[in-house]
C-alpha cells in the first residue's frame, strides 16, 4: 500500500471522476420520463460499474474515493439537485473507503462490494422526492418540467420506493461491479490484485 498522493494519483482522480460524471449524468437523463426515474438507482451504477472498477484498480490508498466523492456532490448540487447530495456522495465515499482498505487495495472481492456501496451516493439525487423535501421539491418542479410531469413522479415515488431504492442502489452497485470485473480481468491480474 501506497502512503500520500502523487501526481498520478491526482490524475486519476479527475479523469475517472469525470468520466464517471459525465456517465451518470447521461444515464440519469433517462428521468425526463417520470416512469423511468426510479429505476435511475438501478441503472447508473450498472454502466458506470466498467469504469468504476478500472478506478478501484488504480486505487492503493485512503482518500481518492473521498476526493471523487466531494467532487460529484459539488458538480450535482451545481446542476440542481439539493444539498443532501454532499452528505450522501461523502458518506458513500468513506464508507467505500474503508471497504477498499479493509481489502488493502488488492482484493477483488472489496472492489465489488465497494461499488456497491459507493453506489449509495445516488440516494442523495432522489431524496428530494421523499419525506419533508417532498411537497416543496414536487411544486418546483412544476415551473421547469410541468404539471403532468410532476405528478406523475409524485405517483410513482411514494415514501416506500425510497427503501426500494437502497436496495437498487446496492444491487445494481453489485451488478456493475461484476460486470467491470468480468470485462477488466486481465486488468485487475495485471494489478496483481486477486
Amino acid at each position: 500500500m501506497k502512503k500520500g498522493f502523487d501526481v498520478k494519483d491526482l490524475i486519476n482522480v479527475g479523469v475517472f471522476t469525470a468520466l464517471y460524471f459525465i456517465i451518470t449524468f447521461a444515464v440519469g437523463c433517462i428521468g425526463f420520463v417520470p416512469v423511468l426515474m426510479v429505476f435511475v438507482p438501478f441503472l447508473v451504477p450498472i454502466v458506470g460499474g466498467i469504469p468504476l472498477m478500472l478506478y478501484f484498480s488504480k486505487i492503493k490508498h485512503f482518500g481518492m474515493i473521498t476526493i471523487t466523492s466531494v467532487i460529484l456532490a459539488i458538480l450535482f448540487f451545481v446542476t440542481g439537485h439539493p444539498y443532501p447530495i454532499f452528505i450522501f456522495c461523502i458518506a458513500a465515499g468513506l464508507i467505500t473507503e474503508f471497504v477498499l482498505k479493509a481489502g488493502n487495495y488488492e482484493s477483488i472481492k472489496c472492489c465489488v462490494i465497494g461499488s456497491s456501496t459507493f453506489s449509495l451516493w445516488l440516494l442523495g439525487m432522489v431524496i428530494a422526492f421523499f419525506f419533508s423535501f417532498r411537497e416543496n421539491y414536487f411544486n418546483s418542479l412544476i415551473s421547469g418540467y410541468g404539471e403532468a410531469y410532476a405528478e406523475t413522479l409524485m405517483a410513482w415515488t411514494p415514501t416506500w420506493v425510497f427503501f426500494a431504492m437502497i436496495a437498487m442502489c446496492l444491487v445494481g452497485g453489485l451488478i456493475g461491479g461484476l460486470l467491470g470485473v468480468k470485462v477488466l480481468k486481465k486488468h485487475f491480474r495485471k494489478a496483481g490484485m486477486a
